[in-house]
């Protein structure tokens, strides 16, 4: 990989295929629901809705958050379809509430639960799934900053080099509560999204250190924006980085 030379100079970062995709948002499951969506995009009342994880076991559900039932949903159908496989999680906020949770019991001089404690931290998610999946496979959780999912994607092409003939990754994030909102402001409502990444050429990710605009949508919805729609290119900015994803042969 060659480096930039300019402060605007792009280079490629890599090539991939996204064969199958899902998303989840309150109020939106469907295909149909997202592409109805990104014809007029607007922020979405969030209520604390909970996606569909009747798949599992009910003592299985218990365990599982909120941010953890909306990854399970969004990705559970693409790993049926294919079976093991490496698995990419992403999120920049992790499990808030649960974390918030703790840390008010402790403000209290509560005892802190070792359960919700193993399920607050990062990788909680990851090892829910290789638990009730009985899937091995290598699982990495990551907390990028605004550009998560670009750093997912770079993840999960590195897993694609070394042979694995397909990964699934997922970004979730859920509405912060009350208490951080004046300080979260990259969450308009809660959502998940899941990609089944293949090795192709269909899809390229460019990186250039360029400044620009911040997005309005974090960059996971505006993908999906793309997927809905024959848009050739899009870009985003965060900090000093400018990610640009382009369709082959759009």
């Amino acid at each position: 990989m060659d480096a930039p030379t300019g402060p605007e100079r792009a280079f490629r970062v890599t090539d991939f295929r996204i064969e199958q995709w899902r998303a989840w948002a309150p109020g939106l499951d469907s295909t149909a629901d997202w592409c109805a969506w990104h014809q007029a995009p607007v922020r979405l009342d969030d209520q604390g809705q909970q996606p569909d994880v009747g798949f599992l076991p009910a003592m299985q559900r218990r365990r599982l958050s909120r941010l953890a039932r909306m990854a399970f949903h969004v990705a559970w159908p693409l790993a049926d379809a294919h079976g093991p496989m490496p698995m990419v999680f992403a999120s920049r906020h992790g499990e808030t509430p649960r974390t918030l949770a703790i840390l008010e019991d402790l403000g209290r001089g509560e005892p802190l639960s070792p359960t919700q404690f193993s399920l607050s931290v990062h990788n909680a998610i990851i090892g829910l799934w290789s638990i009730q999946r009985g899937d091995h496979s290598e699982m990495t959780a990551l907390a990028a900053e605004g550009d998560g999912l670009e750093h997912a994607v770079l993840e999960a092409c590195g897993l694609l080099a070394e042979g694995a003939p397909a990964v699934l990754l997922v970004i979730a994030e859920e509405r912060p509560p009350a208490l951080y909102q004046p300080f979260i402001d990259d969450v308009p409502f809660s959502y998940a999204v899941a990609l089944l990444l293949t090795p192709g050429r269909d899809w390229t990710l460019q990186l250039a250190s360029a400044s620009g605009p911040r997005s309005e949508w974090p960059h996971a919805l505006n993908l999906v924006r793309a997927l809905c729609s024959d848009q050739p290119h899009l870009q985003h900015h965060w900090k000093k980085r400018q990610w640009t994803w382009s369709r082959n042969g759009a």
